[in-house]
């Protein structure tokens, strides 16, 4: 997340553009030791568990996006950055049209989520807890079930979307780490989480390498805009980060 942060303000003073390209954006893959769970940038940290959490070793960090939270297992994430005057849906639905056609490369035929928020009824509490029971226009499911959860933060013209691919069901966990008073609170949570999301394990049928799924992501963004795809390298992140101090000057 911190990085994430680092980019987006490379993005913001103009970095990123000067050594690229002002139409260029950059997508960023990761997963995540240890786990963690992730609070959107206004969500309410009360909502989970911290004791729990240490005991598990699992950390607890904020992001830059909003929403709700995730927990970040067995999953492939990816951040986009983009210096842009669309709005914020149209990006939105371009990142998860490329994520559609990667997925095309494991026989997974997503579809995307047609009704917005405010339009669910019923979430209850997992609704206002966890990110992966509900959907977003333009979100991702299969059999009517989450797959990818996203969310934006923008800033100016700059965008970034952080998203979660869970490769496993693990991400639904979740629910036993949400502070509750009541046992049934968390079974609640738990069995929302299992009507509302699925995995690419559950899919499948097997954990699809994370290597695979990022050349498929690679070859999704090359058809996908019809534009050359570099592949940037650790110490070429590292330089745009440390050019900050002789950008300023």
């Amino acid at each position: 997340m911190a990085l994430d942060r680092q980019l987006m303000n490379a993005f913001l003073e103009g970095r990123f553009q000067k050594k690229y390209d002002s139409g260029s954006s950059l997508w960023r893959f990761y997963a995540w030791h240890p786990f963690a769970v992730t609070l959107g940038y206004n969500q309410d940290s009360s909502a989970i568990d911290a004791g729990k959490c240490v005991s598990a070793g699992i950390d607890i960090v904020r992001r830059p996006t909003g929403g709700r939270a995730v927990f970040h297992a067995d999953e492939f994430t990816y951040s986009f950055f983009a210096d842009s005057p669309a709005q914020n849906a149209e990006l939105y639905r371009m990142v998860h049209e490329v994520i559609r056609l990667a997925l095309e490369g494991l026989g997974i035929h997503a579809g995307f989520c047609r009704s917005t928020l405010s339009e669910q009824k019923g979430a209850g509490l997992a609704g206002s807890v966890s990110c992966f029971t509900a959907s977003a226009k333009y979100e991702l499911q299969v059999e009517g079930r989450k797959l990818v959860g996203s969310a934006q933060r923008r800033s100016r013209n700059v965008l970034l979307q952080h998203g979660s691919l869970p490769l496993t069901g693990r991400h639904k966990e979740l629910g036993s780490l949400v502070a509750v008073t009541e046992e049934d609170e968390c079974r609640e949570i738990g069995e929302e989480m299992e009507r509302k999301a699925i995995s690419l394990e559950e899919i499948l049928g097997y954990v699809p390498e994370y290597n695979r799924l990022a050349e498929l992501m690679l070859c999704a963004l090359g058809e996908h805009s019809g534009c050359e795809v570099i592949v940037l390298q650790p110490g070429e992140l590292k330089d745009i980060l440390d050019a900050r101090e002789n950008f300023i000057h």
